[in-house]
């Protein structure tokens, strides 16, 4: 069931990362939710389309023109606050490129979305001896909610890719924090977070992973060197791409599918 969610303020989180804030009436949908990783997904109507309500985006597919649907989008909800009724979801954006940047930098107290979720399936274990957690700048909100969740003394070694010095976001830290960053506009050619994990010092003891990013370079790149390489376990390690370079998020689930199945045709 969607859940409606009404814009209370926004703010700068980076230059290219916005933060909006909502509140709703009923966060009961989020009340069991632990995981960091908690993704949502928001419902941006197309202008000057007229939905039947409650909107429904599956009852209304096959019903009206593609181009007509609601544009879905999935991104990372932060610090939910079922009692109050609160929650933040931080929108990279590229100017006027894309639906969902544009929507958050002219976000208003009183504009509404809705949202469907969460979902998730990783929250830093506890009895990890440390924690490497890697992504770009779509993965920083989920990397936040993981550093904020850590337990007290942990280890954690951070690489996180932005655009340069500017770009780098406050990220909660412990003692044994280590945070990398990686500068876009610095990077030679064959650079990126591969290598820079790659150089980082392998700790001892059983690591617990979240790598998540652009999905070329963490599906063909980062995954073989840790399950293949560091010879992780399947449980150790939560890997995927958020994002394709050059593709929506509808053509990037389409990549996904299509990846899905050569790997299933070649096992």
């Amino acid at each position: 069931m969607a859940t409606q969610l009404t814009v209370t303020s926004s703010e700068a989180v980076t230059p290219s990362i916005r933060r909006v804030w909502f509140r709703s009436e009923d966060l009961s949908a989020f009340a069991e939710s632990a995981w960091t990783d908690r993704y949502v997904k928001l419902v941006f109507p197309r202008p000057g389309v007229i939905y039947p309500e409650p909107l429904d985006v599956k009852a209304l597919r096959g019903t009206m023109p593609a181009e007509q649907l609601p544009v879905v989008r999935t991104y990372t909800a932060l610090f939910p606050d079922v009692a109050a009724g609160t929650l933040a979801v931080d929108f990279v954006t590229h100017g006027d490129e894309g639906v969902a940047g544009p929507w958050a930098q002219a976000a208003q107290p009183g504009d509404r979305l809705l949202v469907n979720g969460p979902g998730g399936a990783y929250r830093p274990d506890p009895v990890a001896d440390w924690h490497l957690l890697v992504g770009d700048e779509s993965a920083v909100p989920a990397i936040t909610a993981a550093l904020a969740a850590l337990p007290e003394r942990a280890v954690a070694r951070v690489v996180v890719l932005v655009e340069d010095a500017a770009h780098e976001p406050a990220l909660p830290r412990q003692d044994g924090t280590e945070v990398t960053w990686l500068h876009r506009a610095g990077l030679a050619p064959g650079e990126g977070l591969e290598s820079a994990v790659r150089s980082l010092e392998w700790l001892p003891g059983r690591v617990h992973a979240f790598v998540h990013g652009e999905a070329s370079e963490v599906m063909h790149g980062l995954r073989p060197h840790l399950f293949r390489e560091r010879e992780l376990e399947r449980d150790q390690v939560s890997i995927s791409g958020y994002w394709r370079r050059g593709r929506t998020e509808e053509g990037f689930r389409q990549w996904k599918s299509e990846l899905a199945t050569a790997e299933a045709g070649a096992s």
